[in-house]
């Protein structure tokens, strides 16, 4: 099947990796000349494991192809992916300029029947205003008898393990308005494999909420454990054994339960405000929501609260070291990541403060500037060091040489923001260990 994917940001890149190497031919388009050029040439504009070698398996077997021309991309397509962004607007609403301007594009310029498929994450009714803005240009034309259609199919990628969830998804959510749309995207995931059970139909307007239904209730798992560590360290008790024995009702479940610092990243802190907004907008307030906002922006002071309490009024001129700065392991994203709100209290108290990241550091750099010290590796990091926060449970902070962290230390306070360190290692190690809950 011919494919255009309007946008190459990580979305759009993945997917038009994974169609390609599912057999489709695909055609990303991109009005930014230099990533296209970049792209063009063998490079990859983002961090993600595994994307790269995709990307360049894609373009040496002629399936995959980059563009800055539309008209160029929608000539021999048969389906077009919108996956532009979205970003938050002033008001917590997911702002879909980028969205329309595409969908008058289209509108401006197809010539032949497609299917429009909106991958990027849009508030309910975008489907609809998407089928209304392209009918309209085509009605300027005098196309009156040209049709398309347009299906609603949101990304549930997870950064770090995108090709898996794009590849072997846990499911493929389609929101389609008639059975030709519906025959077509069942030839489109064809290729994956894919059961009954994993490929959900529904229609638009509710494929449009459950991608943001999914975001949220996985905040709120993230938030509640936050919450309930919160309460440990009032009365004593352990979050990692409550973890164990709540997650241990089928009814629960295990994931997202780990207690830490506060969720960030792309899609959590847009989509809980997107989803509030909308709701706003029609009269109806998400109160669980909100709270959920609430603690994760509280949660995401604990870590400086913790380094503050410790050292009390001595706390300007202390030097103290973070390991992590992307809002999770496996990608370079810093967007609403908890270290940088800890670097911005630390700097304000009058700290030094030294970095690093195994990936994310390029990014650091330009939102950073000099205001921190970027250390080479992370036991450099942790020279003359106070404090050593762990903020992002990189796989290489696991299990450091402790003894060598130690020597570098001008005292071995170790504040663990993700409870990855267990308490007797770190006292046999002779540190004082504060974490989560």
């Amino acid at each position: 099947m011919e494919i255009a994917v309007i946008g190459s940001g990580y979305v759009g890149l993945v997917a038009a990796a994974c169609f390609s190497k599912a057999g489709h031919s695909v055609w990303c388009m991109d009005s930014d000349e230099t990533k296209i050029e970049r792209l063009n040439n063998g490079g990859c504009p983002i961090y993600e494991p595994g994307l790269p070698e995709l990307l360049s398996e894609g373009r040496q077997n002629g399936r995959l192809h980059f563009s800055t021309s539309l008209e160029e991309c929608l000539k021999p397509s048969q389906v077009v992916f919108l996956a532009v962004g979205t970003p938050e607007g002033e008001d917590g609403s997911a702002d879909v300029t980028y969205i329309q301007a595409a969908a008058r594009d289209i509108g401006r310029l197809l010539a032949s029947p497609v299917l429009v498929v909106i991958k990027s994450t849009v508030p309910v009714g975008t489907s609809a205003s998407v089928v209304r803005i392209i009918r309209e240009e085509l009605d300027a034309r005098g196309l009156h008898d040209l049709t398309f259609d347009v299906a609603s199919n949101p990304e549930f990628l997870k950064e770090g393990h995108a090709l898996e969830d794009f590849l072997q998804p846990d499911r493929v959510i389609i929101g389609v308005q008639s059975e030709t749309a519906r025959q077509t995207m069942n030839e489109l995931y064809a290729p994956f494999g894919l059961d009954n059970g994993r490929l959900l139909f529904m229609d638009r307007t509710s494929a449009e909420l459950t991608k943001y239904a999914a975001n949220s209730m996985l905040a709120t798992r993230i938030s509640f454990m936050n919450d309930i560590a919160n309460l440990c360290e009032k009365v004593g008790a352990d979050v990692d054994m409550i973890r164990i024995g709540i997650g241990a009702d089928r009814r629960i479940g295990s994931k997202f339960l780990y207690a830490g610092c506060g969720y960030g990243g792309s899609c959590f802190p847009k989509d809980v405000k997107a989803l509030i907004a909308s709701a706003d907008a029609h009269g109806y307030s998400m109160d669980v929501l909100k709270a959920v906002e609430h603690v994760n922006h509280k949660q995401k002071k604990r870590l400086f609260e913790k380094i503050s309490a410790f050292f009390g009024p001595d706390l300007p001129g202390r030097t103290v070291a973070l390991w992590g700065l992307a809002f999770k392991p496996d990608t370079d994203d810093l967007r609403e990541a908890p270290a940088l709100v800890l670097i911005s209290a630390l700097l304000e108290a009058g700290c030094r403060v030294q970095v690093y990241d195994p990936v994310a550091m390029p990014n650091a750099r330009r939102l950073l500037g000099d205001s921190v010290i970027f250390a080479e590796t992370m036991y450099e990091a942790v020279k003359d060091a106070d404090a050593l926060v762990l903020v992002t449970e990189w796989q290489e902070f696991r299990f450091p040489n402790w003894e060598q962290v130690r020597r570098a230390m001008k005292q071995p306070l170790v504040i663990d923001g993700r409870n990855i360190y267990p308490r007797e290692v770190m006292a046999k190690a002779g540190f004082t260990l504060s974490r989560i809950g």
